[in-house]
């Protein structure tokens, strides 16, 4: 009696066993390629090297040898688990390329969950509401693909080694062997131990890194509990500067980089040495020197709370922790004087922005309320120079005032850096409908991304857009009574800074009166708007309390 041919697979796998030899094997390649480059996956781009792959995994050895002593339900059970683990551990990796690529650290887990949506908010504004839904979608497809497929290939090389159990232990036990003689010899391929525990370390290192992250907390409250300035009676508090305005300006990614890079050092030392000359010119001297950033590559409000509260604030916990508190910043002591009006230009902000409260503003001016009505360049709401010319024309222009303290935030040279808007004649602003030509005439950055020499070039002319800016507006319409303190926020991204790890921005104090500068003349800061390679580096932090000192009643 005949049987009939099994349908589906199997019939076909009995007409083609050649065929279906090839494609079980051919699977069981892959599977092991998977698993083997999931481990030894690195988490920074520039270690994705070819040698990084020919390495031997500690992990996948002593994964191998306990599937091998597990009965076969257990065995299963731990194969899934481990797939899984291993793929969360992979999109772990690829997030933390993207971090080092931008931030230079890795990914917190208890901390940077909220970055994810301010760079899911940064593709929006960069590339439109399509590439924002592309991308998120291209991204939780992937997830979900490499979850499923690391715990497909795991659970098959279980199933194979459980098959040919002698052979696999064989060769757990030689691979065993070579581990411990690498690690023994010290073997390396070029500058890459052969014997590689990447995994184990990534491990530890985030274990480590969510103690300090709950730990964090109670140091930041006791750090935040001090304050020097506390108990100052406000008609004590910044007598040296009574009856000046007070301008503190941020330029966004306006870092050591622009200064002393080799490729843009000769055209922003042309744009600071006019503007130094310029303002001599109409009455202006200035004085320089550096801050080390919190951050690097991104993160502006964080710099902007370091500067102005005092406190290192590293960190989103710190910022909400900070916001949420008493404490007394820069900015809310000059409105604790009632001598000024505090208020705060901040024009990339396109939504409630509860914080501004905190930071002690009378009022705010944000991308809604400049009266702009031209187009966005990529990221950037408001071009720079617009943004200056707002100001004077809503406060700082205003007849018969008193005197003034304002936050600005200039971020024209945000990141992707195209198109960027370029200097016109002061008059020819209006409403900003010009620039909707001039945004035409700017680069896709989309193109200029392809290339990091040219992502290097547009982020050298935005940071000449913003300091050209400046520097004329202060030429245009500062008076006697003017002080004018500007610096960057943090360092660009890795692909503009090259390989430095500095974190130092420029800061600069400008002035007409000279008594101003002459309580600063202790600090050891460089004449002009470049501060030199060697003047001195002071932590963000340490800026307020050394400022509300020199222009406090004994200062000077």
């Amino acid at each position: 009696m005949s049987h009939p041919t099994p349908p589906g697979w199997f019939a076909w796998r009995r007409k083609y066993p050649r065929v279906t030899r090839g494609v079980t094997v051919g699977t069981t390649v892959l599977a092991a390629a998977l698993v083997l480059g999931a481990l030894l996956l690195p988490n920074q781009l520039d270690r994705l090297t070819l040698t990084a792959f020919l390495r031997i995994p500690a992990e996948g050895i002593l994964l191998a040898g306990l599937l091998l002593a597990l009965p076969p339900r257990a065995r299963r059970g731990t194969a899934v688990v481990t797939g899984v683990l291993l793929g969360l551990l992979t999109v772990l990796k690829c997030v933390d390329m993207g971090f080092y690529s931008v931030l230079v650290r890795p990914f917190d887990l208890v901390l940077d969950w909220i970055l994810l949506g301010s760079a899911v908010e940064w593709v929006r504004e960069s590339f439109g509401r399509t590439g924002e839904v592309l991308a998120v979608t291209a991204v939780l497809v992937l997830v979900v693909a490499v979850l499923v497929l690391t715990t497909l290939a795991t659970v098959r090389l279980s199933d194979l080694m459980a098959r040919h159990r002698p052979a696999a232990t064989r060769t757990t036990l030689i691979l065993g062997t070579a581990w411990i003689t690498c690690v023994t010899l010290g073997v390396r391929l070029g500058d890459t131990p052969v014997a590689s525990k990447i995994d184990a370390e990534l491990v530890d290192n985030r274990v480590q890194q969510v103690r300090a992250g709950l730990k964090d907390a109670r140091v930041f409250q006791r750090q935040a509990a001090v304050d020097a300035f506390a108990n100052t009676p406000p008609d004590q508090l910044l007598t040296g500067l009574h009856g000046k305005d007070v301008l503190f300006t941020f330029i966004e990614s306006y870092g050591r980089t622009a200064i002393e890079d080799p490729a843009m050092a000769p055209r922003i030392d042309e744009v600071l040495e006019d503007g130094t000359a310029g303002l001599e010119a109409a009455g202006f001297k200035a004085r320089s020197g550096w801050l080390r950033s919190p951050v690097t590559g991104a993160g502006s409000w964080l710099c902007h709370s370091t500067f102005l509260s005092g406190l290192w604030i590293k960190n989103q916990q710190r910022y909400r922790s900070l916001t949420s508190s008493d404490r007394m910043t820069l900015t809310r002591y000059f409105q604790k004087t009632g001598a000024w009006r505090t208020v705060g230009v901040v024009p990339g902000v396109r939504r409630a922005w509860p914080e501004g409260r905190f930071f002690g503003l009378d009022h705010i001016y944000d991308s809604e309320h400049l009266g702009y009505q031209g187009p966005y360049f990529s990221w950037t709401p408001v071009p720079d120079q617009f943004s200056l010319e707002a100001f004077h024309r809503l406060e700082f222009g205003k007849r018969d005032r008193g005197p003034m303290m304002a936050e600005i935030i200039l971020a024209s040279s945000h990141n992707p850096w195209a198109p960027v808007a370029h200097m016109i004649e002061w008059n020819g602003l209006g409403d900003g409908s010009v620039f909707h030509q001039i945004k035409k005439e700017g680069k896709n950055p989309k193109e200029v991304w392809k290339n990091p020499e040219s992502v290097r070039t547009e982020y050298r002319g935005a940071i000449e857009y913003s300091l050209r800016s400046l520097t004329e507006f202060l030429q245009r319409y500062g008076d006697e009574n003017t002080v004018l303190v500007f610096l960057g926020d943090h360092q660009p991204v890795p692909t503009v800074t090259a390989g430095s790890t500095s974190r130092d921005v420029p800061v600069t104090i400008v002035a007409h009166d000279t008594k101003v500068l002459e309580r600063v003349s202790g600090w050891g800061w460089t004449a002009g708007l470049k501060p030199a390679p060697n003047a001195p580096v002071w932590g963000m932090d340490r800026f307020r309390d050394r400022f509300m000192t020199a222009y406090g009643p004994n200062g000077g």
